[in-house]
């Protein structure tokens, strides 16, 4: 029989598998957690991870690692309530924090016992690094940073886009020679899916077959990052993000200002960041942060795709711009061809006008 990474046989217009790949059957979504709470992306990952399996006509499983005394238990009921059917669980006191060596055994052990086809991680600090250690340990393929994931009904293999050439252009990565095929999607990407809490699953407990002499990274304090000054764009539900069509930094003050009075986040694209106007933290886009607010006011922002990957998931996205050929009107729910810096000030002054009426109303 043939390893795993046997190349796939081209057969009537499309790929056949080698057998023993064909026996990799399963969508799994890695929960991560930190301190007693299970981060966002994981159930967005959920989601997202439920249409791939029912496409595929598999179970959709969650992964959880934790220590005894963890609300391990919880996080697969979590799951289930998102739209998992399964959760593999190990509980072990070495995994009582995030360690890279522990962690990727762990994960690995599970992988070569109960063979998933696919394998979803959130692209955080956490998941970057461990999405890493295992793809290398299981020689297969990792695609990072995706913003798209889709099933090709040619092969059944997994679809996943992502932005590459700095946001230029976007690629579609199949790995059709390895398994799992592992993926990473940055917060924020996916929607998160509707929770019902009367959903129930099944859970597998494997063991880890580690101890803590195997480890030799030691973890000697927790400390907490209790800034509360640092931007906070992937969770905003308003942001106000301004371009180099604002033509001049002293021009972005407009931007702080429209945020102000809407009580909203301040975002920028990279050539913006790049000159120096605003911090890095504000910078939208494939190479900052992605977003998904409930409005995105785009003040002279082109549209290119490094910037489009980072806001696409708005629910409602405003764009002003003063060429009428920008990319950004191809997407934008509402266009205002015009110069940002006049119409920023009488938003800004409209919005303020309504807010005041409505607390007199109040």
């Amino acid at each position: 029989m043939s390893e795993p990474g046997t190349p796939a046989r081209k057969g009537k217009g499309k790929y056949e598998l080698d057998e023993r790949l064909q026996s990799y059957k399963g969508v799994w979504v890695f929960v991560e957690h930190e301190r007693g709470a299970v981060h966002p992306v994981s159930w967005e990952l959920i989601g997202e991870g439920r249409k791939l399996a029912d496409q595929l006509g598999v179970p959709l499983s969650g992964v959880v690692l934790g220590a005894p005394g963890l609300p391990t238990r919880r996080f697969c009921e979590e799951a289930f309530f998102h739209g998992a059917d399964h959760c593999y669980l190990i509980e072990d006191a070495v995994l009582a924090n995030y360690r890279n060596e522990p962690f990727t055994r762990g994960l690995t052990s599970l992988v070569e016992t109960f063979k998933p086809e696919i394998l979803l991680l959130g692209a955080t600090t956490q998941g970057r690094d461990l999405a890493g250690s295992v793809a290398t340990t299981l020689k297969t393929g990792l695609t990072a940073d995706c913003t798209g994931l889709a099933i090709d009904p040619e092969n059944r293999g997994l679809a996943a886009s992502r932005p590459t050439f700095g946001g230029s252009l976007l690629c579609t990565i199949l790995t059709l020679n390895y398994r799992p095929q592992m993926a990473t999607v940055r917060p924020r990407v996916m929607a998160m899916p509707d929770r019902d809490a009367s959903r129930r699953g099944t859970i597998t407990e494997h063991p880890l077959g580690m101890i803590e002499t195997d480890i030799v990274t030691k973890v000697l304090e927790y400390i907490p990052d209790n800034r509360q000054d640092t931007p906070q764009l992937p969770f905003a539900d308003i942001i106000v993000a301004g371009g180099r069509g604002l033509k001049k930094p002293e021009n972005f003050q407009l931007v702080w200002d429209l945020a102000m009075v809407l009580g909203a986040e301040v975002g920028a694209s990279r050539p913006v960041v790049q000159a120096g106007w605003v911090e890095a933290d504000r910078q939208v886009g494939q190479s900052g942060k992605t977003v998904r607010p409930k409005l995105y006011i785009a003040a002279g922002i082109s549209g290119a795709v490094q910037h489009r990957v980072g806001m696409e998931g708005a629910d409602v996205i405003v764009a002003i711009n003063n060429d009428a050929g920008a990319p950004i009107f191809d997407f934008a729910t509402y266009g205002i061809v015009g110069n940002a810096m006049t119409l920023l000030p009488a938003l800004t002054e409209a919005f303020r006008q309504h807010i005041a009426m409505a607390r007199v109303a109040s």
